[in-house]
């Protein structure tokens, strides 16, 4: 081989692995957002019935993070026991391990958490289980700073589950300030994902309130698929768009509704919302 024709060969083989790191940089972020119901229930919708096609849900849909809402210990332990590649966080909202967990997944080849954490959407956040506003259970958020393994950069992510009862409005309120304070202490040009279950729709104050500072997913989408309404109570007739994906500083590139089930079983009351977010 002449000196010529080796620097040809040299080149490309550089100019391929260039190619091949920015298109993994480029690569979107596969957000996911599940209420995934605490094992209350008996009888079919009983979290023995429903697990398994909850972690195939969950592996078909890919997340490179998801966020998880009434998710207690066992729930959690179960999961990524059968999901490799994933690890969780997450304290019970009553402290500790005690109580329904936001818990956060994520896939450990694609990111790593540079640090987490989670505070209380009450008068006294810093103090596990606290509850304030009328509320009758403590309500909370876990959160993490990401670095993308791709060299994507860095992202903020909350995850949360706001009040449910018709008289929390207020109360939603309230969780939805004390989010966009956190927030508001980022760095002005901070990636952010705020993701959960709101128990309100999108034609509410709390929603509009949100969506002065971030980017709903679903309005944002160029692309969509699935129903726009998430909660179904197990019936697969979802009537509330309650489940959001919010973001700042990604362009949302599609968003998908997964409606699976296995003919006698949902995976959950909810169905999950899936996200891709451009970098």
């Amino acid at each position: 081989m002449n000196l010529r024709r080796w620097f040809s060969v040299v080149a490309c083989v550089l100019g391929l692995g260039v190619a091949g790191t920015s298109v993994a940089a480029e690569a979107p972020l596969r957000v996911m957002t599940f209420n995934v119901r605490v094992p209350v229930d008996t009888g079919m919708n009983a979290w023995v019935n429903r697990r398994d096609l909850m972690v195939k849900v969950i592996e078909a849909a890919h997340p490179d993070v998801l966020g998880t809402q009434e998710l207690t210990e066992e729930q959690g332990e179960y999961l990524a026991a059968h999901l490799p590649g994933y690890a969780w966080f997450g304290q019970g909202r009553d402290g500790g391990t005690k109580g329904e967990h936001m818990g956060v997944f994520y896939r450990t080849a694609r990111l790593q958490v540079i640090r987490s954490g989670d505070f209380w959407l009450s008068d006294t956040p810093t103090v596990p289980g606290s509850k304030t506003w009328g509320q009758p259970y403590p309500r909370m958020v876990t959160w993490a700073h990401f670095r993308l393994r791709d060299g994507g950069g860095t992202f903020d992510y909350f995850n949360t589950h706001f009040p449910y009862r018709p008289e929390d409005v207020h109360a939603r309120m309230l969780s939805a300030n004390e989010i966009l304070q956190r927030i508001g202490t980022l760095p002005a040009g901070a990636k952010v994902i705020l993701a959960g279950d709101f128990n309100a729709g999108p034609d509410t104050p709390v929603h509009a309130r949100l969506v002065q500072n971030l980017h709903d997913a679903w309005t944002a989408a160029a692309s969509h698929s699935g129903p726009e309404k998430t909660f179904h109570n197990f019936t697969g007739i979802p009537d509330q768009r309650i489940d959001w994906i919010l973001s700042r500083g990604f362009k949302v590139l599609s968003v998908h509704t997964i409606t699976t089930h296995d003919g006698a079983h949902y995976p959950s009351d909810h169905f999950p919302v899936v996200a891709e977010l451009g970098l």
